[in-house]
């Protein structure tokens, strides 16, 4: 395959202006290494392949039957809202479980060609080009999160029934539709993770003032910021988006906040702060550019702490703060 047939396998699975970005980089790359643009095609044979084994799955909102056992839209979000979790996967329906590995793909293609670009230093377009693509990767990553998020909910025992069934609704329409995308069903969402994957947390004295305001400069959407600060928000909401805003669980926070006073430490740095929890403090600011990837350890592990506390029983939110978000949104509906 050469370079100049390209756009023909990319096409029909990526939009317009992810088509143009893939055709300008991989001539970028061809111009200056055969080897990795020959690995940037074998990627995209990969995303067409992965994209046509999607496209001959049966639509989930298509009635079936199995086993005598009737299957439509109903039974399947009934079975979604029962999710415990435990299951993972293998209680998704194949069409689902699909989608996922597409997305999964097309996040692997993108850092494929992010790394190749970024490779070049003499042509000053592949600067531009860098950006952009990482920008596309970012999406497909905040995608994947939003489709975890959802999922993170429909396992919780304490998301009421309806909540659920329009968590469900949305996520079976965008398993049945692999070209929607974050910015097209959780426009809000995408904004706060925007926001937050260009900003380092200061710490200083762990209030959150510093790291709010920057949210609002990184043009994160007023709606979200307005919902972390309104009066009557719970102790755990508070303490979600302290998680959020600081890119660590509560245990951790509680465990530097202590710290601080046993060592009349007055501003912690990411330094100390690393020192103290026993673990690399990651940066979500890399040079100007985004790190999503960083933005997805944040994530899990935050999500995994709020599952821990729900099974266990331990203080704290049971829930991220992007899950209590999303319970608001899906209630507004």
């Amino acid at each position: 395959m050469t370079s100049a047939a390209a756009p023909a396998f990319v096409v029909s699975v990526l939009d317009r202006h992810e088509t143009e970005l893939v055709e300008q980089a991989l001539a970028a790359v061809s111009s200056r290494s055969q080897a990795d643009a020959e690995i940037l095609r074998n990627l995209i044979d990969e995303l067409k392949a992965t994209s046509a084994l999607l496209d001959r799955q049966r639509p989930l909102r298509r009635p079936t039957a199995l086993g005598g056992e009737a299957r439509n839209e109903q039974t399947l979000m009934d079975h979604l809202c029962t999710l415990d979790g435990l299951s993972g996967d293998l209680a998704l329906p194949l069409k689902a479980t699909l989608s996922r590995t597409y997305l999964l793909t097309k996040i692997n293609f993108l850092r494929g060609f992010v790394k190749a670009t970024g490779a070049i230093h003499d042509i000053p377009a592949t600067v531009r080009m860098t950006h952009e693509l990482r920008e596309e990767l970012a999406q497909s990553i905040y995608t994947l999160l939003a489709e975890e998020l959802f999922l993170a909910l429909l396992r919780k025992p304490d998301v009421q029934r309806r909540t659920k069934q329009r968590a469900a609704d949305q996520l079976i329409t965008v398993w049945d539709d692999a070209a929607l995308e974050i910015d097209d069903f959780a426009p809000l969402l995408e904004s706060a993770w925007h926001a937050r994957n260009r900003i380092n947390s200061a710490y200083g004295t762990l209030l959150g003032a510093t790291e709010t305001f920057r949210l609002v400069v990184e043009d994160c959407n007023p709606d979200v910021i307005e919902f972390f600060g309104r009066e009557g928000m719970s102790a755990d909401e508070s303490a979600a988006f302290e998680e959020f805003l600081f890119n660590m669980t509560s245990e951790e926070l509680a465990t530097l906040r202590r710290a601080m006073q046993q060592q009349q430490v007055s501003t912690a740095s990411p330094a100390w702060a690393a020192e103290v929890l026993g673990r690399q403090i990651e940066d979500l600011e890399h040079f100007h550019e985004i790190d999503p990837m960083a933005l997805y350890r944040s994530y899990q592990r935050r999500q995994l702490a709020a599952d821990f506390r729900l099974m266990s029983g331990a203080p704290g939110p049971r829930r991220t703060a992007e899950g209590y978000l999303m319970v608001y949104l899906l209630d507004q509906q």
